[in-house]
């Protein structure tokens, strides 16, 4: 090879390399740029917004979320509240942007204790249910993601939930570290998900949300992961966050954020959580996700040693903005409308506005302007939550056209010069053009600490038609063309709990009646396939959307409904098919699916093929005769035909994606089980029946069978006057077995059954097989079958030769000899097959004929067993086969219903979100007066009732003191009297034990109520308990004091005195073990408390806890409860006030009395008071009251 070859040969070779370097650059570059797809949004915000659409109204509507403060959360607003800003310890405002529900959550549906759930910040629950939320909006199973890369960025400020850590009582310190730890927000979202992408929480405050969107897109395009779980949380669990603000002078005193208006004073304060779900966009369209919007471009960056550490800077604004447009690719005059921070403040508005008129405002044409809003200045300011609020207002709008107008701004700020640059605020709703290019948004956030993040949204490409969270009609959608294919539209929905079930049909229903022209392929194919499966379910069968409604309306108003199947799914998904012998033929079976399904009518067509060799009649029109009387006579084509047809409907099923773990075959369905397993071919299976069938016709005329319902053992006992004339042909169940014969012996047993009173009935066969007779055919049978070929299965074949698993390659032909000579021992290997933990049986057959007995094997064996068949007797058509697919779907078996839908042009549609079943979760935290008693010296009372416990030095005595009000303790608003707020006299028996606690008495000797203590509708009132020191033989006097919060110069009243003591005698004990207590008798507790509230006791939910009440002789018993929403806090009680109050009712029924059991309290004797409900027991009995002793309840 010459030089110049050489050379030649070198460039070529080096162009090759520097043409593959640069195609490897261009595609770094475009990763490294590539528009990260906004597929899913959910949220919760002020103003009872719960979803994104809520919001969308919420914003359209101009609406102002700013409320008061929250009454539910233990928060003393009447002392929290000061005009005067320098006051300490209070706040010049009493309203913000909260979440009414933040304390609800479905413990239960997370797998999650209730005293975990307790001790979880609300902060964690909300993005546990948004996260599942933001997913299912997406068209994702969530249980799909397990597993997989995807990452969970979360943006949150530090928890003030409960307790400090060393301050946590015994119920949930175990799990307030973990319940309220920073970097659980995040982790708890991957393991609960199983995610095994990042998992990072961010704290930089107001800007976490959108600095966690900024580290999602670096880690999506970077290849980190392969989907994000991205938002941001706040809710205020305490009024800290407001006195703080107060002192900085920071807050609105109306609580209302107005940015960029001349009447700025200030920010509110607010909650919110709101999360997204992002791919690539290049994965977002192959995986068939919809694409809300794109983040075209992400920036952050820091204040640095500006003017002060939480003042806003504007040149470090300046720079992430166009660090942010530089990362999209994109020039300032490409961005229609800025979602500015815009808190309202007099300091960080104009800065603000003037870094976007040095940015947004420079280069760009004057009838183009930046358009500038706020969503602050609808919800206020929810801290960690607000750049993803701002981000979700952008993407609702580009999709409906139109910008949200801005409130509170009746002015623009003076401070500002809005000369400075085309920037105009958005003072009225405005239509957001559609020109040549994408509408595009920048999205501001600045916090506190001085990072500063910004983003780029842009409209999504080519969007498409009813797409989750979006503006498109759905009522617009057209009928999918191909819908007529299923006569039958199945609605599966599922859930984790019966109520919740219900929850979902409701749900449904409403989402159904709001959009009533979507073609019900699309909801169905929707509700299949992007909803994770739970064992309570249930499907609907409809024809059409109307006819779902009309199938939800009966089953939500607990109406029959013929047309819809609900179960509970059984453990496990593992299918056995099951194939009958005879018995279940009838004329025209299966002609509806040759014509309606073409996985039906191939595989017939196969099997036709298959028999063609070994028959003189045609499969295809014997299956269209109406002739029943006529072939199916036949042994020699009823056998044939019935093999074809359960093979045929096992590739059915097996194209829906029910998949059999086992087959099990009774007689000749064996030969259609061997052959669905894999044991045999289908031409070596066709054989088998075909010439097996056909030998069988030299046995017609001679003998028969008989169906009878008796133990085998009796069975047998009773055929021995017939030696081997008779024999047990089958063994079905327990008391159904099958005797074959000869005719006069079978005609005989008949007349003894009879004459017995022992149910029998003649089969409608003539032949006998599974006796004697068939021995005359063995040779034949074996010479005919000697050329088929068995072979291994992956599926197990359960033999009921055997009555276990059977290795296949042993069906040679002595084992069909011996299937068609042996007894079926079909009991025996269903036994099996369900001591193995499958417990779905589907019998494939033309109608069910051994459903009944597998049902009472499982029944006998003690095990729930889902059974169900395939076709019925003139339900020969997809409409049958399709509510047994839901039957077995219900039961627990995996339908894959992406193919049930395959060819009906069905596509994904929008559904509502999972039926939560919440309840209340709150943990108050430990109050400022505990941690300033502790600085002072003193010891906290650790009691919901009271503060310090103070020693009296000169006496040996001691002082518990506490604060009552409605607000704090919301609960007490349940116990009036003549209308008026009376603190309970259980509460004073609970006040009392506490103080004995503190004192070393474990006793209540005497306790007398003087006069009533009545809690003002506003306000509070302060408790004195003092407790003299120790007297003779340890007893202590105690007196309970108070007076008004707001009256310190009144005089203090003594509401109660008593007596405690430390000597104890050993109390009488209930017994907990038998409940209702033997020999005690019910008595009728209902309308007690209308009874009640007629003498002027008005008992409130919290305190109508009586469920049942016995009586033994001299002794009363009671089961009481609390509410669900009040037992999250009982715990921190001895015995909460209202479950001892309601113990005490029982009284009231067993007297019939209207006087109130709480007005004193002494010598109380032989009483015996217990509690078997679902949180806890309680005892009360013997010489005076002690510390009631607390029992799980069973």
């Amino acid at each position: 090879m010459s030089d110049h070859e050489k050379l030649l040969g070198y460039l070529r070779r080096v162009t090759a390399d520097l043409h593959e370097t640069r195609q490897r650059l261009q595609e770094v570059e475009a990763a490294a740029r590539e528009p990260i797809a906004i597929v899913g949004m959910s949220c919760r915000y002020p103003g009872g917004v719960r979803t994104p659409e809520e919001f969308w109204e919420l914003l359209d509507g101009a609406q102002d979320a700013i409320t008061a403060f929250p009454e539910d959360r233990g928060w003393d607003v009447d002392a929290v509240y000061d005009p005067d800003p320098d006051r300490p310890g209070t706040c010049y405002t009493r309203e913000g942007g909260f979440l009414g529900d933040a304390a609800d959550f479905d413990a239960d549906f997370f797998g999650i204790s209730p005293r975990e759930a307790l001790a979880m910040d609300p902060q964690q629950r909300l993005l546990l249910e948004t996260s599942w939320e933001v997913l299912e909006r997406s068209g994702i199973d969530p249980a799909s993601l397990k597993g997989s890369q995807a990452g969970v960025f979360i943006g949150t400020v530090t928890p003030h939930y409960g307790p400090a850590l060393h301050r946590a009582t015994g119920g949930v310190e175990g799990h307030l570290m973990t319940g309220t730890g920073l970097s659980v927000v995040s982790g708890r979202v991957a393991y609960t998900l199983g995610l095994e992408g990042p998992a990072v929480t961010v704290d930089t405050a107001c800007s976490s949300s959108l600095v966690a969107l900024h580290l999602a897109v670096r880690s999506l395009r970077q290849g980190e992961c392969s989907s994000a779980l991205v938002g941001g949380v706040t809710v205020m669990s305490e009024p800290g966050t407001f006195i703080a603000f107060s002192r900085q002078r920071g807050l609105a005193p109306d609580g209302r954020c107005k940015p960029f208006s001349a009447a700025a004073d200030g920010f509110g304060l607010a909650e919110g959580v709101g999360m997204l779900f992002l791919e690539r966009l290049s994965d977002a369209h192959r995986n068939g996700h919809p694409v809300l919007a794109v983040v075209r471009g992400t920036a952050i960056n820091q204040d640095g040693a500006s003017s002060a550490l939480s003042a806003p800077n504007g040149p470090s604004q300046q720079r992430v903005i166009r660090a942010a447009l530089a990362n999209a690719g994109l020039t300032a005059g490409e961005v229609d409308v800025v979602e500015a921070h815009g808190t309202g403040t007099t300091l960080g508005d104009p800065i603000e506005a003037h870094a976007l008129l040095a940015t947004y405002g420079r280069d760009r044409d004057g009838d183009r302007p930046l358009w500038l809003g706020s969503v602050k200045s609808n919800i206020g300011h929810p801290q960690a939550a607000a750049g993803v609020a701002g981000v979700i207002k952008m993407v609702l709008a580009m999709r409906h056209g139109v910008l949200p107008p801005t409130l509170h701004v009746d002015e623009p700020s003076p401070h500002i010069d809005w000369s400075a640059g085309p920037v105009r605020l958005l003072t009225e709703a405005t239509p957001w053009q559609q020109g040549e290019r994408p509408r595009r948004a920048g999205v501001s956030s600045f916090g506190i600490s001085g990072t500063n993040a910004h983003a780029i949204i842009e409209q999504a490409p080519n969007p498409l038609e009813g797409e989750a969270g979006g503006a498109s009609d759905d009522d617009a959608v057209p009928p999918a063309v191909a819908s007529a294919s299923l006569p039958l539209v199945p609605w599966v929905f599922s859930a984790r709990s019966a109520a919740a079930l219900r929850g979902q049909a409701v749900r449904l229903l409403d989402h159904a009646r709001r959009h009533p022209g979507v073609a019900a392929v699309h909801t169905g194919l929707a509700l299949g396939t992007t909803r994770t499966v739970f064992d309570h379910r249930a499907v609907v069968l409809a024809p059409d959307h109307a006819g779902a409604v009309h199938e939800l309306e009966k089953y939500v108003a607990d109406h029959d409904t013929p047309g819809l199947v609900a179960g509970v799914a059984r453990h496990g998904t593992a299918v056995a098919l099951v194939f009958p012998g005879q018995g279940s033929q009838w004329a025209g079976m299966a002609a509806e699916l040759l014509d309606s399904s073409p996985v039906f009518a191939e595989r017939m067509g196969e099997c036709a093929v298959a028999l063609a060799p070994y028959v003189d009649w045609s499969l295809l029109d014997v299956l269209r005769s109406t002739d029943g009387d006529g072939w199916l006579g036949r042994v020699d084509v009823v056998q044939p035909v019935l093999w074809a047809v359960m093979v045929s409907l096992a590739e059915l099923w097996r194209s829906y994606g029910v998949v059999p773990a086992a087959v099990i075959g009774h007689s000749q369905g064996e030969i259609a089980a061997a052959c669905v397993a894999g044991g045999l071919s289908l031409k070596d299976a066709a054989r088998v029946v075909a010439l097996r069938s056909r030998a069988l016709r030299a046995l017609s005329g001679r003998g028969g069978m008989v169906s009878i319902s008796l133990p085998v053992a009796e069975v047998r006992e009773r055929l021995s006057p017939w030696c081997e004339r008779l024999s047990v042909a089958a063994v079905n169940g327990s008391s159904a077995v099958v005797v074959s014969g000869d005719t006069d012996a079978l005609e005989e047993l008949l007349v003894r059954c009879e004459r017995d009173g022992v149910r029998a009935r003649r089969v409608p066969v003539d032949y006998a097989s599974h006796s004697v007779h068939v021995e005359a055919i063995e040779d034949e049978l074996l010479r005919d079958l000697a050329g088929i070929a068995p072979r291994p299965s992956a599926v197990p074949f359960y033999s009921t030769v055997t009555g276990g698993v059977l290795d296949t390659a042993e069906l040679d032909a002595a084992y069909w000899y011996r299937n068609l000579r042996q007894t079926v021992r079909f009991d025996e290997t269903v036994r099996v097959v369900l001591g193995e933990g499958i417990q779905v049986f589907v019998e494939v057959s033309a109608h069910p004929v051994l459903t009944m007995g597998i049902e009472q094997t499982a029944d006998d064996q003690g095990t729930r067993a889902t059974v169900v068949g395939s076709l019925r007797r003139d339900e020969g058509g997809p409409a049958r086969f399709l509510t047994s697919v839901a039957e077995a779907y219900v039961g627990g078996a995996d339908v894959d219903w992406r193919e049930v839908f395959a060819g009906t042009g069905a596509r994904r549609v929008d559904l509502p979100t999972y039926a939560f079943q919440r309840r209340r979760y709150w943990l108050e935290s430990e109050t400022t007066e505990a941690d300033d008693v502790s600085s002072a010296g003193l010891a906290s009372a650790g009691h919901p009732l009271l503060g310090a416990v103070v020693p009296l030095p000169d006496s040996d005595g001691l002082m518990l003191t506490g604060r009552l009000s409605l607000r704090t303790h919301a609960w007490l608003a349940d116990h009036a009297v003549l209308g008026r707020v009376v603190l309970p006299g259980t509460a004073f028996v609970e006040l009392a034990l506490r103080a004995g606690d503190a004192a070393g008495c474990d006793r209540l000797e005497e306790l007398t109520l003087e006069t009533p203590l009545v809690l003002p509708e506003e306000g509070a009132v302060q408790v004195h308990l003092v407790v003299s020191g120790p007297q003779e033989a340890g007893h202590r006097e105690f007196g309970v004091y108070a007076r008004r919060d707001d009256a310190p110069s009144d005089s203090w009243t003594r509401y109660a005195r008593g007596t405690l003591t430390a000597l104890s005698p050993a109390a009488a004990s209930a017994d907990l073990s038998v409940w209702p207590p033997t020999g005690a008798q019910a008595v009728e507790t209902a309308g007690l408390y209308e009874r009640l509230a007629a003498t002027g006791l008005a008992y409130g939910p919290v305190f109508r806890g009586l469920r049942a009440a016995w009586r033994r002789g001299d002794e009363l018993f009671a089961e009481v409860a609390l509410p669900e929403d009040v037992r999250t806090e009982a715990s921190r009680f001895g015995v909460h006030p209202a479950l001892l109050d309601a113990a005490l009712h029982v009284w009231s029924v067993h007297h019939d009395t209207d006087t109130d059991a709480n007005t004193g309290e002494s010598g109380c004797r032989s009483c015996g008071v217990v509690s078997r409900c679902t949180r806890s027991g309680l005892r009360w009995c013997g010489c005076g009251w002690r510390r009631p002793a607390m029992a799980r309840c069973r």
